[in-house]
């Protein structure tokens, strides 16, 4: 997609990434309604880990586009360690190798009324699907755990009111 010689402004939607191929797929949805309802002219998704696009790549291809600033909004509901320290330290290191081009990091998703709204709208039609009983779950080995990583850092009560202090 080009983009016209005016619009220097690009949107990046960084989101966390998985092992499941297209687990991100909603996230290019929204890039693809935000160009369409909103005229943002220059929206691209990538995820902070596991498969890609990865924000590396997606920054570099923005610039080569002719942005000289750059957003990204996180799409992440939490604040944790990611947006802390994780993300913030990503953009900061891929922001050197670009310094004419400003890097705006945005808030993540967190509290706001309109999520309290969707919640609502998700538990009413909650309301008339299957018991999970019911559901037909894949193969856990179509989607396997790379090499040297777990599938999640199980964590101990103990051990987390020490974080929670």
């Amino acid at each position: 997609m080009g983009v016209d010689e005016k619009s220097f402004e690009a949107v990046i939607i960084l989101g966390h990434g998985s092992r499941v191929p297209d687990a991100g797929k909603d996230m290019a949805r929204v890039a693809q309604r935000l160009r369409e309802k909103y005229g943002y002219p220059l929206v691209e998704v990538c995820n902070m880990s596991r498969l890609g696009p990865h924000f590396p790549e997606i920054f570099e291809k923005v610039v080569k586009l002719g942005a000289t600033r750059v957003l990204v909004v996180p799409y992440f509901l939490h604040s944790g360690i990611h947006l802390l320290l994780d993300i913030p330290e990503m953009l900061k290191e891929e922001a050197q190798k670009f310094p004419g081009v400003s890097v705006q990091m945005g808030r993540s998703f967190g509290f706001d009324e309109h999520l309290v709204d969707l919640l609502r709208e998700r538990i009413e039609e909650t309301k008339t699907l299957s018991d999970v009983r019911q559901l037909v779950l894949p193969p856990k080995e179509k989607y396997p755990v790379p090499e040297g990583q777990c599938e999640f850092v199980p964590m101990s009560p103990d051990e987390a009111a020490k974080y929670r202090a």
